[in-house]
């Protein structure tokens, strides 16, 4: 981005009817995210129609302002009352909403919000700098090296498993078998339907996720017979900052986090939810407070928060270098580059660079909106947390349910969350984590799909998935995270005999200088 189209750009965006607008597209993002079942999608697609009166550089400046603050909106109701506003905001609750019942929902707010902002702000950074050779990588990531990628995504679950690493796994495998509900993507054949049409479009994310964290949530609470408040002393603060310290403490987290959540979104088709919840499992792999994951750690919303929020300037990489939409929310924006008679791709950046300059600038100053915007409405949000328990707990189920048919206005949607979350319970009081049965379903059909059309070309022979350089390197650092644990295993055993060794030895030869 030279000077005089990063000039060009800052002149579009001084526009006050483009700032207005911009504004109230972010609010308007932060809303709809946060009503379940909605989701970034659904708010990019009411919006499209209504660009159609605005210029191109007003139009791209709502759409990513919608984009970037409805990623967020999803996180707010994930931290005050358990339910994930949108599939990416699943990893959120895992700690968010513990913080909540803490007492801390202002902490959680504050952490959150920093936390999206800065992952947005280092993804326009990759996307500004580096978008044409970063588009061109992941062009090389074919069937064989996506395969590649998602098994080692994989092994994340074993990371998330509190308690046994077997039965997260166990758990895992569930949601594998999950994603294959519904017709076969190749061959069309219905899969685990049992004749019923409804479920031959297979399983949706997010009725599934309402019912394993919200309404087994309420089913839990209920059967406890709790009745404590969510409200706290420091309810009405509404948003705190955590004080520096604590985030230089995080660096490496935000850091690792924000890489992660931009190269996954960069890979056309992984998306916000699998880079959240790998990020939170890799947060929890390396941070010396591993055992406090899931209790409240502000490390794991900190990492789930991140990336969910660096996908969105990483997956618009390969939208406006080769002109493939990294995710289905792109998919939008670009028909709404082609409604306004622009074409993505390479020659975007030869033919428009103004308009991609603007795109980039647009970008950060949506972030900085968000951060405005999201510490101001924090007070409302915060609001919730004076009704009483019971009667949150009683809005949840009608929201939750509702949430789950506006999917796809199907009562299948509606019986899944129902199903989910009485499963859901059960496995809580049996002590089998739920992260991992989402990690799996996420990941299952991709890694499905990938493993069948990687076989294909090359002719059936798995073993000639080991002659792509790219998957070969995520093969090996697959089998070194499966390996770590045994390697930790022999590793005392091995120091103990050596120190019994070394032990022997010197009482031999103490004994024959006493002889």
């Amino acid at each position: 981005m030279d000077m005089s189209s990063f000039l060009a750009a800052l002149s579009l965006l001084a526009d006050p009817l483009t700032i207005a607008i911009m504004i109230a597209a972010t609010f308007v993002g932060m809303v709809v995210g946060a009503l379940p079942g909605l989701g970034t999608v659904t708010a990019l697609a009411i919006a499209l129609p209504l660009t159609f009166v605005l210029t191109a550089p007003q139009a791209i400046g709502v759409l990513l302002a919608i984009y970037v603050s409805s990623v967020f909106g999803g996180s707010i109701p994930a931290l005050l009352i358990n339910v994930p506003g949108t599939p990416q905001s699943a990893a959120t609750t895992f700690d968010g909403y513990p913080m909540t019942r803490k007492g801390h929902a202002a902490e959680a707010i504050g952490w959150a919000t920093i936390s999206s902002v800065i992952g947005g702000i280092f993804s326009m950074i990759v996307l500004s700098i580096f978008a044409p050779r970063l588009a061109a990588f992941a062009v090389r990531f074919g069937p064989v090296e996506t395969f590649a990628l998602i098994a080692f995504s994989l092994t994340t679950i074993a990371w998330v498993s509190r308690g046994s690493t077997l039965t997260g796994l166990l758990a895992g495998c569930i949601g594998v078998f999950l994603s294959m509900i519904g017709a076969d993507a190749m061959s069309g054949v219905d899969r685990y339907t049992f004749g019923n049409f409804a479920l031959s479009g297979g399983l949706n994310v997010v009725p599934l996720l309402i019912g394993l964290f919200a309404l087994s949530e309420v089913f839990s609470t209920a059967a406890k017979r709790q009745d404590q408040d969510l409200n706290a002393a420091d309810v009405r603060s509404g948003f705190k900052v955590a004080p520096f310290r604590e985030w230089w403490k995080l660096r490496a987290t935000l850091l690792r986090s924000s890489v992660i959540g931009t190269f996954l979104g960069i890979l056309p088709g992984v998306g916000a939810t699998a880079a959240s919840l790998i990020s939170y499992a890799q947060a929890r792999a390396s941070s010396p407070r591993k055992d406090t994951f899931g209790e409240g750690e502000p490390e794991g919303l900190v990492a789930s928060e991140t990336a969910n929020n660096a996908v969105t300037g990483g997956a618009l990489v390969p939208s406006l270098a080769l002109g493939i939409p990294g995710d289905a929310a792109t998919a939008v924006m670009l028909g709404a580059l082609v409604i306004h008679g622009i074409t993505p791709g390479i020659q975007l950046f030869n033919r428009n660079p103004d308009l991609v300059s603007f795109i980039f600038v647009a970008l950060l100053f949506a972030n900085l909106i968000m951060l405005v915007v999201g510490a101001m409405s924090a007070h409302v949000f915060s609001r919730i947390l004076k009704v009483p328990n019971a009667l949150v707990m009683a809005m949840i189920v009608p929201l939750s349910l509702a949430g789950s048919y506006v999917i796809r206005f199907s009562m299948i949607d509606v019986a899944t969350a129902i199903i989910a979350g009485i499963s859901g319970l059960i496995l809580r009081y049996a002590g089998v984590p739920l992260a991992p049965i989402v990690i799996g379903f996420i990941l299952g059909a991709p890694l499905e799909t990938s493993l069948r059309q990687g076989l294909i070309i090359t002719n059936m022979q798995p073993l000639n998935f080991f002659t792509y350089p790219i998957a070969d390197v995520f093969f090996a650092i697959t089998l070194g995270v499966l390996l770590w644990p045994l390697v930790k295993m022999i590793r005392p055993k091995a120091v103990a005999g050596d120190a019994d060794s070394q032990s022997k030895t010197t009482s031999t030869e103490l004994e024959g200088n006493e002889k």
